[in-house]
This record gives structure tokens, sequence and C-alpha cells, in this order.
């Protein structure tokens, strides 16, 4: 997992609450495998009409927003089922940071373990933050998870609060492996106490 410290990218408005796993990867890209290969189909029945053509009306498909790697959405991101693929086609398309009003706990959860990271604010902050990246070209977050603060170019920033445990863990890149692997020293020792 990359461990996530400090990261400045430009800002994706998506204005619409509830956005469920449905939409964020839907269910005839979940055949694959692997965790890599899905940034493409990110939004994909939002961002493609039935023939493939590209909406252009849809936010990722505006070139202002072009390698956008800040999200900032509505309340209820990440709603519906538990799928760890919206997490990952997040990822693959290039976010690294999404910042909401609320979030559907296993959401939530599942991208923490992936290194995405989930920023809850107040309605009235991310309101703020969709208004400055609709008015203001190449707008930008830069977001620091060691000092747990938000700021922008033009000098504003605010305090974000976090699961201790989760920031331990983005911070050092530790997904649920690394945490395990922690331990094998004592994991050995065990296995071969367990074999005698």
């Amino acid at each position: 997992m990359q461990p996530f410290r400090v990261h400045s990218g430009k800002v994706i408005p998506l204005d619409r609450p509830n956005i469920d796993t449905d939409q964020i990867i839907p269910k005839q890209f979940l055949k694959r495998i692997e965790r890599t290969g899905y940034g493409e189909f990110l939004f994909f029945d939002w961002r493609y009409r039935g023939d493939r053509t590209k909406v252009a009306e849809f936010i990722l498909n505006d070139p202002r927003y072009a390698d956008g790697s800040v999200l900032v959405a509505g309340r209820n991101f990440g709603c519906g089922s538990s799928r760890e693929h919206a997490a990952w086609a997040l990822m693959n398309y290039g976010i690294r940071a999404v910042i909401a009003p609320s979030f559907a706990d296993i959401f939530s959860s599942n991208a923490g373990k992936n290194g995405l990271l989930t920023i809850q604010l107040d309605e009235a902050t991310v309101a703020k933050l969709m208004a400055s990246a609709t008015e203001t070209p190449g707008y930008e977050l830069s977001i620091d998870l060691e000092q747990c603060s938000i700021r922008d170019p033009s000098g504003w920033q605010c305090a974000f609060a976090i699961d201790e445990f989760r920031r331990k863990c983005l911070l050092e890149g530790a997904d649920d492996i690394a945490l395990t692997l922690q331990h094998e020293e004592a994991i050995a020792r065990y296995e071969a106490a367990h074999r005698r």
C-alpha cells in the first residue's frame, strides 16, 4: 500500500449525494481478480453512453478536471454494496483522497485498507470546496495527513479528524497483510513449536 503523508492535487467536484458503489464501479466490471485496471471503468454509466461515447457534461470528461486527484462529493458517499473494487477504481483512476460530509462505513473501511484517504467535513465546508473547484480553474488542495489539515493556495485551511489507527496505517502504507507481517517472527516461532 502506498503511504499517504502529504498530497497536493487538483479537485474534482462531484456534487451528488448518495453515490453508491454500483455507480463508482458497475457490476459488469467485477469479474477480474486483479486490483488494477479499474480506473477506466470508474463511474462508467455516468461517463459513457450505451455506444461508449463520452457524456460531455459529466465532470470526469471535462478537460478542466483532467488529472484531478482529490474528489469532493456529496453526503453518504460509497453507500450500497460492500465491493472493495470501488476503492480500487478510484485509486486506479488517480484519486488519492475523497472529501464528503459523510461516508458509508464499509466503503470508508475498504478505502482506508487500500490507501485511499476519506475525509469527512461539514456540509458548509464541502459546499465551499465544491464552489472553489467549480469557479477557480485548476483549483488544488494540499492534504497533510501528518498534521490532519487541508489548505488551498489562497491560504484557507481547515483541520480534519481521523481514527488514529487508520491514520497510522495510511502514514506507514500498512495494509492488513503488512500489519500481520509485523509479527512474522512470533508467527514463525508459533509454527515451529506447533509442528513439534
